[in-house]
């Protein structure tokens, strides 16, 4: 096999980040200021990259019973991500929290139990950190939307629980339209699969020389996940965000009655 992963030094590492340097002058001539993001992006990516490499190659080097402990660390980075990007829904937090969790659980759980998925960190761990990712994008998504939308027409909604409707069925088309907004995304990528890209999973095993029957069924699998995975996040992201945006008492929270409409 060809593993082109294995003739990757560090050196080629170096020459490679010639390439940010390529759009970092490109930022700069062109005014667009992004020259301190990327450099950022840049090092964190690095660093990260680097501690998450020693701790794989400590879980894998006979270290297997950490390997819930590096997915609960993803789920609660994860929810820090998502819980800050949609911190003005009360509770932001714990409902990125059992979104993602939920997510990960019904999707990766049941490929383990069902044996589809080995349950060793090396297959575990990076399957795991794909459905979190995208969990937590959908989760965002979907918090963000469902919160400005009925802000916007708030007086439309509350039209709608003047007619005796529960918080439930006034918010039901919006809630609709922010599940939707956060699994088009990968929606459209199962969509284009094979066409336009090949996918990570797909990639990586092909770089490692695999054959691509084999990366075929492997991505699959993988996209297959995701669309499950992500449809858990969206529908408890929703549901959890239309619980801490009504009272009790089924009103709009005081913060979004007070938006302008």
């Amino acid at each position: 096999m060809n593993d082109l992963s294995g003739r990757i030094s560090w050196a080629d590492v170096g020459l490679a980040l010639l390439l940010v340097g390529v759009s970092m002058v490109i930022s700069r001539t062109r005014r667009t200021g992004l020259e301190r993001d990327i450099a950022v992006a840049t090092f964190r990516s690095f660093t990260q990259l680097l501690a998450i490499g020693f701790v794989l190659d400590y879980v894998f080097d006979g270290n297997a019973a950490l390997t819930p402990v590096v997915l609960l660390v993803m789920i609660g980075t994860a929810t820090v991500t998502s819980g800050g990007r949609g911190k003005r829904v009360p509770g932001a937090y714990w409902i990125a929290a059992t979104s993602v969790s939920a997510a990960a659980g019904g999707t990766l759980g049941v490929l383990l139990v069902l044996g589809i998925v080995p349950a060793v960190p090396r297959a575990a761990i990076p399957l795991g950190s794909m459905i979190i990712s995208n969990a937590m994008n959908t989760a965002s998504l979907v918090m963000s939307r469902l919160r400005d939308d009925l802000g916007a027409h708030r007086r439309e909604v509350e039209a709608h629980l003047s007619l005796g409707e529960t918080s439930t069925e006034a918010a039901a088309s919006w809630h609709r339209t922010a599940v939707r907004n956060g699994m088009l995304p990968i929606i459209d990528q199962t969509k284009v699969v094979g066409l336009v890209a090949l996918p990570g999973a797909m990639t990586g095993m092909l770089l490692a020389g695999a054959s691509p029957s084999s990366a075929i069924r492997l991505q699959m699998v993988v996209m297959y996940m995701l669309l499950g995975g992500n449809a858990f996040a969206g529908l408890v992201a929703g549901r959890l965000t239309i619980s801490r945006l009504f009272t009790a008492d089924h009103q709009l929270i005081r913060s979004l009655r007070r938006v302008a409409g």
